[in-house]
């Protein structure tokens, strides 16, 4: 009897428990709520929630293997250091514009609506200057909001994110 006591209190503590967000690490809880969420705000105050990719595992999966991307989402980079960190499309299925920003937030290069890789070998993106990060949305959200090199992005709810 004990045993099942002891059963059912861990099946409901497992089903009490908030699932983390895609690429979450248990060091790094999910956001707890919209306004503690990771963000990009573009020069006309546009607003891009963003998943964090800070490791090597997470900048290689990026956003391979999906169909989709919501409005208003998209991928944050983050590099140990500045570099000119190309970028390929190999099993992402959806077209992405690339933004590469230096260590001050500012762009430094977009590349628009970058195809999806169907076949080997998959072609390289490379930035015209060394960034700290790199942004990916939905190819046609940098034209639509205007972005180009020289344009200043705030970030917000990243400060505590360290690249590995």
């Amino acid at each position: 009897m004990r045993t099942v006591v002891i059963h059912l209190l861990l099946l409901l503590a497992l089903g009490c428990a908030r699932p983390s967000a895609p690429g979450a690490s248990a060091a790094e809880p999910a956001p707890q709520s919209e306004a503690d969420a990771p963000r990009v705000t573009f020069p006309d105050g546009y607003v891009v929630r963003v998943e964090i990719a800070a490791n090597d595992e997470l900048r290689a999966q990026g956003l391979m293997h999906r169909d989709a991307l919501r409005p208003g989402s998209g991928m944050l980079f983050f590099f140990p250091g500045d570099g000119a960190y190309s970028f390929w499309m190999k099993n992402t299925r959806i077209p992405l514009d690339i933004i590469w920003i230096d260590a001050s937030r500012t762009i430094v290069d977009v590349k628009h609506d970058v195809p999806p890789c169907v076949a080997d070998p998959c072609p390289s993106y490379h930035p015209a200057a060394p960034g700290r990060y790199v942004l990916e949305v939905a190819a046609g959200v940098a034209r639509e909001h205007g972005l180009k090199a020289g344009d200043a992005l705030q970030f917000a709810n990243v400060d505590h994110i360290e690249a590995r």
